[in-house]
């Protein structure tokens, strides 16, 4: 990979990977466009970026013309064959896109170039996109790969060898309750809040997509230029001092939902369901907030029993539901009895989270949303379903103490009521507010001035701009 050299001409096209699926493809977006401002503040000469990802989600993310500057998007193969249908599998479409890489995004590469007749100096990727570390390599440009989970899950991910090690045979990964003590500062993680994949070993014969691409992943980061990740220092420092110390360069340049406002034209506020003018008829942190994301579901009783527990405490609850209310439950949720919530297609979550009626969120505790809820001072109670949620949910509740997880794992009416209450009523509920409130001014302090997300950031950018022109 190209060495750093400050005094060689700044890069003026740099081209970005994404991979399109799920919480992924917006925080890229955002990074980008940020990125781009602060490298035109840096550079007099016109910095472009090229945006590769799938036609579905460039029409998505770029549906309006405005705000996107030399941002410009190039459409990769999304690998899926023509005529086929869905199956109903999510993980589908994800498996033909991974078999359609690298040649997907090396021919998109090749049109950028084309299109806005500029080599391309540097890139920045998705970090699943391991192999994009290679594409670099071939091109001798420096490649940033953004992680878009915590550090925990990130270490973890460095670190899966030495935990399939100790952990030994598959008897012994099966110990569920069995600690990471072994690793500095796992004494609170157990082997039940990891992801499955870092549990199968390299030398199975058939390794899941995930399980060798975490494993590619892994052997390839550490080669980096700069290790990205949407987190601050001071969230969890210990390991991010681990990280840094493994990986060539690691930068915390977020929380990205407060830098997100540091954008030159910061994306407006979409708020078509009104959710925001209906929180402000109700009392300070009165409201539940519901939602699990743009991909997880939970079982249709869990729905009901979430249903019966927020009529049973009469809690007023703002839900934002992704999928189609059918028979029962959509008469539980939007039956007469429930008309002190309000259920949405969708919500504008982070507007959500920082308004001062919002008093718990009911979440699947993927990183963004655990981030959103650290933004806003609100406590989590925690339905993890797969991936890093388990291990965010771990420290949500072991380590920080801002939340709680749901009893057994799954949702029932007796265990929400008692969730719902602990976090509203009870002087647990008030102390987990007060440890929430530090993080969130950790937070806030990060990005502002000279805090460390705000300095890694500029050291992000002196990367970019004193990156030598190919």
């Amino acid at each position: 990979m190209a060495p750093e050299n400050p005094n060689t001409e700044p890069i003026r096209h740099i081209a970005v990977l994404a991979f399109p699926f799920g919480s992924h493809i917006s925080p890229l977006l955002n990074l980008v466009r940020r990125l781009s401002a602060g490298v035109a503040i840096n550079v007099a000469s016109d910095v472009k970026f090229s945006f590769l990802s799938t036609s579905q989600s460039n029409e998505a993310l770029f549906s309006s013309k405005e705000g996107f500057g030399n941002v410009r998007p190039y459409d990769v193969d999304d690998g899926w064959p023509e005529g086929r249908k869905l199956s109903g599998d999510i993980m589908e479409p994800v498996e033909m896109f991974m078999r359609a890489t690298p040649g997907n995004f090396k021919k998109a590469l090749e049109e950028a170039e084309e299109d806005r007749g500029l080599k391309i100096g540097c890139l920045v990727s998705d970090a699943f996109l391991w192999f994009t570390g290679e594409i670099a390599s071939e091109r001798s440009v420096p490649w940033l790969p953004l992680w878009m989970a915590g550090p925990r899950s990130l270490l973890v991910q460095l670190e899966s060898e030495k935990i399939r090690r100790h952990l030994g045979s598959d008897q012994g990964r099966k110990c569920k309750d069995r600690t990471l003590d072994f690793l500095p500062g796992f004494k609170a993680i157990r082997v039940s809040d990891l992801n499955d994949e870092v549990l199968i070993t390299s030398q199975d014969s058939e390794l899941s997509l995930f399980a060798n691409m975490f494993h590619k992943m892994g052997q390839n980061l550490p080669k980096a230029t700069a290790v990205l990740i949407n987190s601050f220092h001071k969230i969890d420092p210990e390991i991010s001092n681990q990280l840094k110390a493994k990986l060539r360069k690691f930068l915390n340049i977020g929380p990205f939902t407060l830098t997100m406002k540091l954008s030159p034209k910061p994306m407006p506020v979409l708020d078509e369901n009104g959710c925001l003018d209906w929180l402000s008829e109700h009392e300070t942190m009165s409201v539940a907030y519901v939602s699990f994301g743009s991909v997880a579901t939970p079982l249709s009783h869990e729905i009901a029993a979430l249903a019966d527990a927020l009529e049973e405490t009469r809690i007023p609850f703002l839900w934002s539901f992704r999928g189609k209310l059918e028979g029962v439950l959509e008469e539980k949720l939007c039956n007469s009895r429930l008309k002190f919530g309000k259920v949405v297609p969708w919500a504008p979550q982070v507007e959500v989270l920082k308004h001062s009626s919002v008093g718990a969120f009911v979440t699947h505790c993927g990183w963004n949303s655990v981030l959103e809820s650290v933004a806003g001072g609100v406590p989590l109670i925690c339905r993890p379903f797969w991936g890093d949620q388990k291990l965010n949910m771990r420290m949500v509740k072991a380590v920080w103490g801002i939340g709680v997880e749901v009893e057994g794992g799954l949702i029932t009416k007796e265990g929400m009521v008692k969730d719902l209450r602990r976090v509203f009523l009870d002087n647990e509920g008030k102390e987990m507010r007060e440890r929430i409130g530090v993080l969130k001014k950790l937070a806030h302090e990060a990005v502002e001035g000279g805090g460390n997300s705000s300095q890694d950031f500029n050291a992000l950018v002196k990367i970019v701009t004193k990156t030598p022109r190919v």
